[in-house]
């Protein structure tokens, strides 16, 4: 396989300069190297494709905003409806709503009120700002009211009615994702215990629910075989369906990674062409891609639908490496698997915080339902109204296939924490090595070593240097703090959501603390019972290996605290209530609870917040929970050098006498944008008067901070 045929060259030269555009100057390297490349043919073409990425990504980042006037205000809105996104007429742009509209695809009237999106606000968190922007949406529209809806009564309504009748509502939501890569209705449906896309994630099976070069294959394969008396005129007819079923899906990176290669390939077999180099087709692909979307070289799915495809592109080596008595079939299911996940291993640990080991058995037993369920689906969608004839037969085979992705589903996954530059470079020296095996020219041994140096090298730093920190974690209005002490880990309160379903600690806290590479949590603090403080530990004890439970006032009344008692005894998590006095020790870091006394205990829980000061060295500082300020002068809690103000800077905390005891250098506050006045004027003038650094989680987002 040759390494830097021309595509190869012309494409290092466009992502050299869309990666330039947007700042990333290590990319000079890449420009370099094409510099002094000068005997590679097309040198010129190279520069203009450098030219074309750096301008026209540059274009497209200052291309202004045409929804900046409707921002921050309530507007009625129109437009095309296509069950992920409304395509607006005027103004011009793409919108996103939250939640999405339980309407079909077709003309939508919403009024809700507009915003820009937010990007990440936790370190290495997902950024929903970047992805929609990559989709070209400009704004979100939040709890948007319907006020008129027009179903699209067009083919693609006709197919979505074939994929959807006779079917309980499950197995809908399911055909509609694995034949039109509209996964919207799955997120209201549970597969034992877990959302469906989350147990198909846990299940190493993510890839069946991303329309890619599996769903084309296994099409175009079929018609092949039924088509093949045609003759070379069959390959004119496949070209013809891959454009109409582009067109039926709508452009996805890896849809269109799919169809362009299926188009070359089958250009070649109809001119006679022979078999392609793979190295260079898909280059030519991506090319083609990014010189039309050049910001998809930033999306997670255009990157691992290509890496995906590289790392297939070694399975006949790897099989050659296996023991013959292995039968072919097995021995090529599994080195697929395995060829695709070690290639994409970096971005799916990074960005999911998971690998399923699971998945190399998982996809050797579900792959074959796929070679079932999408021609079935095709065909059912194709047959509409009509499709009451076969769905009952694709709805067996669909209950088959959910019992097995639940049953998989149930293996935990091995977690993983965010990847740095280090360990992406390490890991990358590694795959060269592996390459260098699978080619013979470096033997079992050097192979084994290398391996062996590599975890090595990764796994030493963390042991030998670990991190003394506090992150305080964004989670909207409410609390969350984590505090590393070197391999001793505790977590502040978990955030929450009063009176909404979206579950902060499963989708905002366990993501942040994997993100941290926290895996195990040795102690665990609920300052008090408020939902905004304790609704996200339930989830975060449910997760993760934790050691102890401390509270202050066991309020075992309490709806939310109840909730998270009952799953640390479902976990033998010990609990444990600490009152003033009781000091921990830990690695040279002091933890000393100031408060509560015990009881008689307030009716308010503010007044029975749990409050931990911490000392470390010549460093200091406090959590109050939401302890009002009549108690906070009452604490004796002495100078700090930060400190963390409590109920998220409400009118009643850390009044003059208060901050003039402890006098910080800096304040942070943990509030959410434009929730019940938090933090107050009066707080912020008086932490300004007296020259106080103000840090907020509603401004910066989550903010960490090292110990010394």
């Amino acid at each position: 396989m040759r390494v830097l045929t021309l595509p190869v060259y012309l494409l290092a030269a466009l992502c050299a300069g869309i990666l330039l555009a947007n700042g990333q100057f290590w990319s000079v390297v890449l420009l370099l190297a094409l510099l002094f490349l000068r005997s590679v043919p097309g040198l010129m073409l190279a520069l203009v494709c450098l030219g074309w990425g750096y301008f026209h990504s540059g274009s497209l980042l200052k291309t202004p905003d045409p929804l900046q006037p409707y921002y921050g205000q309530k507007w009625e809105f129109s437009g095309d409806w296509d069950g992920s996104f409304l395509q607006l007429k005027e103004p011009a742009a793409r919108i996103a709503l939250a939640p999405a509209p339980k309407v079909p695809a077709g003309h939508l009237v919403i009024r809700g009120a507009l915003n820009p999106p937010e990007g990440k606000r936790n370190f290495h968190a997902f950024d929903y700002a970047q992805w929609l922007h990559l989709r070209g949406v400009q704004g979100v529209l939040y709890g948007g009211k319907v006020v008129s809806s027009e179903p699209d009564l067009g083919f693609k309504s006709h197919f979505q009615t074939g994929l959807t009748t006779h079917l309980n509502p499950q197995q809908a939501a399911l055909m509609v994702a694995l034949e039109l890569g509209d996964k919207q209705n799955l997120k209201d449906q549970q597969l034992g215990g877990w959302s469906m896309q989350d147990a198909f994630a846990r299940a190493g099976v993510a890839h069946f629910l991303a329309l890619s070069g599996q769903h084309v294959a296994i099409l175009v394969g079929i018609l092949e075989l039924l088509l093949r008396r045609w003759g070379s005129k069959r390959h004119l007819f496949l070209l013809g369906f891959l454009g109409a079923y582009l067109l039926l899906v709508g452009i996805e990176p890896s849809i269109l990674r799919a169809v362009l290669q299926g188009t070359v390939v089958l250009l070649s077999l109809y001119l006679g062409r022979g078999k392609l180099d793979l190295l260079g087709t898909l280059a030519l692909t991506a090319l083609v891609s990014l010189l039309c979307y050049p910001m998809w070289l930033f999306d997670v799915g255009f990157q691992l639908s290509y890496l995906a495809v590289l790392g297939l592109g070694f399975v006949p080596e790897v099989v050659n490496k296996l023991p013959d008595r292995i039968p072919r079939w097995l021995a090529y299911g599994l080195a697929a698997t395995l060829c695709a996940e070690l290639t994409t291993l970096p971005v799916v640990a990074s960005n999911f915080n998971a690998l399923p080991w699971i998945s190399p058995l998982s996809n050797l037993i579900l792959g074959p339902f796929m070679v079932v369920l999408v021609p079935a689906g095709m065909l059912a969608g194709l047959l509409g109204k009509l499709a009451f004839l076969i769905n009952p037969l694709i709805g067996l085979v669909l209950t088959v296939f959910l019992w097995l992705i639940s049953l998989f589903a149930k293996v935990p996954p091995l977690p993983w924490g965010h990847i740095s530059p280090a360990g992406l470079v390490l890991y990358l020296l590694w795959l060269l090595a592996a390459f260098w095996w699978l080619r013979n020219q470096l033997n079992a041994v050097r192979m084994l070593t290398c391996s062996l140096l590599a975890a090595l090298l990764s796994w030493l730093p963390s042991q030998m240097f670990p991190p003394y920190r506090i992150v305080y974690l964004d989670v909207g209005q409410g609390d969350s703090t984590l505090l590393q002490l070197g391999h001793f880990n505790v977590l502040i309160d978990g955030g929450g959501s009063p009176g909404s379903s979206f579950d902060v600690g499963s989708k905002t806290v366990l993501p942040a603390l994997r993100k941290l590479g926290i895996f195990h949590l040795d102690v665990v603090v609920a300052s008090h019972a408020d939902t905004d403080h304790i609704e996200g530990l339930a989830a975060v004890l449910e997760q993760i290996p934790t050691g102890e439970l401390w509270l202050g006032h066991l309020k075992e009344e309490d709806p939310v605290l109840q909730e998270v008692l009952q799953v640390a005894r479902s976990k033998n998590i010990s609990i444990r209530e600490v009152r003033r006095g009781d000091t921990f020790t830990v690695n040279d870091t002091a933890l000393q609870v100031l408060y509560p006394e015990g009881a008689p205990w307030s009716k308010e829980d503010n007044d029975n917040s749990l409050v931990i000061r911490l000392e470390r060295h010549t460093f200091s500082t406090v959590f109050l929970g939401d302890l009002p300020d009549p108690l906070e002068n009452k604490l004796g809690v002495g100078p700090l050098n930060v400190l963390k103000v409590a109920h998220h800077g409400s009118r009643h905390s850390s009044n003059e006498a208060f901050l003039q005891e402890i006098h910080p250098q800096y304040a942070v506050i943990s509030s959410g944008k434009n929730n019940y006045g938090h933090p107050h004027t009066e707080v912020l003038e008086r932490l300004q008067s007296m020259h106080i650094n103000m840090l907020r989680t509603d401004q910066l987002g989550a903010i960490m901070l090292y110990l010394p």
